[in-house]
């Protein structure tokens, strides 16, 4: 039977998500100065798992008294460093170190590595016949319960919801979704970028029955070379929430021409979607 090598890839990436067990050791760390990783890793009672959390500061965070909005994103293997990523990384902090230099917007950026072999578990609250049981509220508490307060105790940020965001792609698209529509007391802004909203049907009834705060901010993004699955589910989710009510001038839904299932789609878009996002 021939095999659709498109299916192929994105199972693959899927199933590997950002795992750095492969890594080349040798290779040097592409992440910025201002770019750590925690010196010790958070509990996660929930699921009785310890993971890792990296964190970007704004360029002029020593220098200045000021608080920031936070960003929290899945994936975080991925997110800064191209030796810790399995398929490249998302050059966050070259963004954003950018975005600093020519418009003085400063975030910080809370990364959240995945669960590896516990990754599409982690990242969906709903189960899933051939991946198994659902462990996305466990791990999105986690991040509500325990990573964010700690940040917010130990670094100056803004810890209001409308300056508070989450995003993620492919499966942690699919998280991002869920938590701005389950914690909208938390998360006013979502960066859904390629979300893996066919892992259950059950995304489409959790946002009709739980909807988010009217002044969240949604930027859902997708390429065009992504399948037809992908095109007609966001496309069902869009017209889900222009039904719901959900004000389109806090809802983009983008279609990138060309746009394929990777980094490369997703580091392309990040900047574009930081300054929506986080426009006002």
């Amino acid at each position: 039977m021939k095999q659709n090598p498109f299916l192929l890839t994105l199972l693959l990436t899927v199933l590997m998500g950002c795992s750095d067990a492969n890594k080349d050791v040798t290779k040097v760390s592409t992440a910025s100065a201002n770019v750590s990783v925690l010196p010790f890793e958070f509990l996660m009672e929930g699921l009785d798992r310890q993971r890792t959390v990296r964190l970007y500061l704004p360029p002029d965070y020593e220098s200045s008294a000021q608080s920031y909005p936070v960003l929290y994103m899945h994936d975080g293997q991925n997110v800064f460093d191209d030796t810790s990523s399995y398929a490249g990384e998302w050059g966050v902090d070259e963004s954003l170190n950018q975005l600093a230099a020519t418009t003085g917007l400063g975030l910080i950026v809370v990364a959240i590595d995945n669960g590896a072999e516990f990754r599409m578990n982690e990242l969906s609250p709903w189960e899933n016949k051939r991946f198994g049981p659902a462990q996305g509220k466990q791990y999105m508490d986690f991040i509500v319960d325990v990573v964010k307060p700690y940040i917010d105790s130990n670094y100056r940020t803004k810890p209001e919801v409308q300056h508070t965001a989450i995003m993620g792609s492919s499966m942690g698209g699919l998280i991002s979704h869920y938590a701005i529509h389950a914690y909208p007391q938390v998360f006013g802004k979502a960066g859904i970028f390629s979300p893996s909203y066919w892992y259950s049907p059950d995304v489409f009834v959790f946002t009709q029955q739980h909807k988010a705060n009217l002044k969240a901010k949604l930027y859902v993004m997708y390429g065009d070379k992504e399948g037809d699955g992908m095109i007609a589910d966001t496309a069902r989710m869009q017209r889900q929430l222009e039904v719901q009510g959900h004000p389109r001038i806090n809802t983009l839904f983008k279609r990138v021409v060309g746009g394929e299932h990777n980094e490369k789609l997703w580091r392309g878009e990040f900047t574009e979607a930081i300054q929506w996002l986080f426009a006002d």
